[in-house]
């Protein structure tokens, strides 16, 4: 890391944010944004604040410089700053839980559409991650029950922040389970984003550095998990099943579920014109 060029008589805001935006260069694809972004965090300001006061002098210059290492390396920023902005609202994220992406939103819409066309009210939701599922979709459907699994013990630990910040521990249930294994309550539908992507798969470091491989990797192939899961909610007799897919799973799924028997399936994209996830239909009662 290099070493300040104005420490010895300290740096401004103007000056901090120009040294900040050289050393991201090589891991952002917007430096300066992510400067202003990790400066306001540190700073306990907003943005606006540093364009308003460019020229006060930065306290604690060797502590944003920790932030900007972290940053360099790859580190993704929700990590270093705790949170992360999802939906309408903002979660508590730390390493050992997948960051929640803007594409998750769709699969949220699409359940929401079905819950509320169906007057749904108990749901499951496989690998609960941050919660950003549950609690988005809890926080829509006062009603709704959710009964939330994951069977690693870090994204329990955050779903359960997360819930207990938002007020909805009477709506939903954390529970170490595989899949749906452990879950013995009647369920309506269930919606996962679970690992998807094949094990040889080349991820940027951003990503496989930092976030949790049980969350990504789905198997040899990736698709693995996603067929145990659609088996799973078919053999329970559940109605519906919404997921998260990789862009280049629809072939074999769509072979699979010919193969085992649904009522439907439908394919989304997603905002990049990607094929990213599917909604089934089983036909109703134990199969």
């Amino acid at each position: 890391m290099k070493v300040l060029l104005y420490m010895d008589r300290g740096m401004t805001i103007k000056e901090t944010l120009q040294w900040a935006k050289k050393e991201l260069k090589e891991s952002c694809q917007r430096p300066q944004y992510e400067a202003e972004l990790l400066l306001a965090y540190h700073l306990k300001q907003d943005r606006m604040y540093l364009i308003t006061h460019d020229r006060d002098e930065v306290l604690d210059v060797e502590g944003f410089e920790t932030l900007i290492q972290r940053r360099a390396a790859n580190e993704p920023y929700e990590y270093i700053v705790g949170e992360a902005s999802f939906y309408d609202i903002y979660l508590f994220v730390e390493k050992g839980v997948l960051i929640p992406r803007p594409e998750t939103e769709i699969l949220i819409d699409l359940v929401a559409e079905i819950i509320e066309k169906e007057d749904i009210r108990h749901i499951a939701e496989i690998g609960v991650g941050s919660g950003a599922i549950s609690v988005v979709l809890a926080r829509k459907f006062p009603l709704l029950k959710v009964i939330a699994t994951d069977i690693c013990d870090v994204p329990l630990k955050v779903a359960q922040k997360n819930i207990e910040t938002f007020g909805l521990s009477e709506q939903i249930e954390v529970h170490k389970s595989n899949l749906i294994d452990e879950v013995t309550e009647t369920l309506e539908l269930v919606v996962s984003n679970p690992p998807y992507i094949a094990e040889d798969f080349i991820l940027k470091s951003n990503v496989v550095d930092y976030e949790p491989k049980e969350a990504l990797f789905g198997g040899r192939i990736g698709d693995e998990l996603l067929k145990q899961i659609i088996l799973d909610v078919k053999e329970r007799g559940i109605k519906y099943l919404a997921c998260e897919m990789g862009y280049d799973q629809k072939e074999p799924l769509q072979a699979y579920v010919n193969e085992v028997g649904v009522k439907s399936i439908k394919f989304y994209k997603d905002l990049a014109g990607f094929d990213r996830g599917f909604v089934i239909v089983f036909n109703e009662g134990k199969q």
